[in-house]
């Protein structure tokens, strides 16, 4: 793999990049903005230009001349449910990201400042007389939707199911599961779970991923952070309660739901440790949270006829033995389970970035009325 990558993850507060050469991480780094600036900015888009220098600066003392960049690689937002793959930034998806026509999000920012640096590192290669670059990227953006049409439809038309899950490292480890095996992931028939402060769980055939979770829409396994799905009528009840508003509701199920609600951490190692120290009730949510893991799991087998080749238990939390032994035994008799813990969120943009100079993949273009 040649070439050099710059990878931009945007946080709320900080910015994460890494910076690759020739498939090589030189290095990674969490670039946080200062209290004083964040209090400035009401919105997290308009961190575009303190967030962007606050990058380039950073390279610059690293001594990483810009002019070097080949390929800007950047997390996906929230934008119109789009097929999985890698797009090329362009104004359509600016526009999109920062209206919030999917939601706001601070991953929305990520391919605005991708391809501002990208801008960037053309006018000072086009100073030196050298090509431009590749351009900025985005890859398998977290609403990415290939759902199959029957499974996309809800109980009421108004209820019509929709995709966000954890899509870039989702796919990033059916392909490690296939390498592994000597296969391509179009080969692979996989269902993955993704554990972290949200959880998704998807499954992948063909190269598609045909069915998951609204995992930031109230949908699918409890979680840290997640009530996950709730019983109908109670949530009706509590919304014409008169106690909360409209973004408190949607605050306790997204954000204070799941773990915080029970223990007040959204912390799983804290959890882990009170369950070892003798805690009941964090012994009872671990077994409740494994539970909701195995049963999403089991969920999409019949899909495929339960001809599943692997599941693939990932994300922060898959790091816990305990947690993945627990959820193994009850999901085994579907596929075997193999383990891939961490986000690998930067290393997951960057093989998509060699992928785009070598030629491998396929570059998409963002269509905004894609329904």
């Amino acid at each position: 793999m040649e070439g050099k990558v710059l990878v931009i993850n945007t946080g709320s507060t900080s910015t994460k990049i890494g910076f690759f050469d020739s498939g090589t991480m030189l290095f990674e780094q969490n670039i946080a903005l200062r209290a004083e600036t964040l209090a400035k900015y009401k919105s997290v888009m308009d961190l575009e230009t303190p967030s962007r220098d606050a990058i380039t600066d950073f390279l610059a003392s690293k001594g990483i001349p810009i002019e070097s960049i080949d390929i800007v690689m950047a997390r996906g937002g929230l934008i119109t449910p789009i097929r999985t793959g890698v797009y090329r930034v362009t104004q359509a998806m600016r526009d999109a990201l920062r209206e919030g026509r999917e939601g706001m999000h601070a991953c929305n920012l990520s391919a605005i400042i991708a391809d501002d640096i990208a801008a960037e590192v053309n006018e000072a290669r086009k100073s030196k007389g050298m090509p431009d670059c590749r351009g900025a990227f985005i890859a398998d953006p977290p609403m990415a939707d290939e759902m199959l049409p029957e499974l996309r439809l809800g109980g009421r038309p108004e209820f019509k199911r929709r995709t966000l899950f954890h899509a870039l490292n989702s796919r990033a480890m059916v392909r490690r599961y296939a390498r592994s095996v000597g296969r391509s992931s179009k080969e692979v028939t996989a269902i993955v779970a993704h554990m972290g402060g949200g959880a998704s769980v998807s499954l992948h055939r063909n190269g598609l991923v045909i069915d998951t979770n609204d995992a930031l829409g109230g949908d699918g396994p409890i979680s840290t952070e997640r009530t996950g799905t709730v019983p109908a009528f109670p949530l009706v009840e509590m919304c014409f309660s008169g106690k909360y508003t409209k973004e408190e509701i949607k605050k306790l199920l997204v954000g204070k739901g799941g773990a915080m609600s029970y223990f007040g951490t959204n912390d799983f190692r804290k959890i882990a440790q009170m369950a070892q120290d003798g805690d009941d009730r964090a012994s009872l949510f671990i077994k409740a949270f494994c539970a909701g893991i195995a049963k999403y799991i089991g969920y999409f087998a019949p899909v495929v006829s339960g001809k599943v080749d692997v599941i693939i238990l990932t994300g922060g939390i898959a790091y816990n033995k305990t947690i993945t032994d627990m959820i193994t035994e009850m999901v085994s008799f579907i596929a075997p389970v193999e383990i891939y813990p961490g986000e690998n969120e930067l290393s997951s943009l960057a093989e998509n970035a060699y992928g785009i100079l070598s030629g491998e993949f396929e570059i998409r273009t963002y269509d905004p009325n894609r329904l």
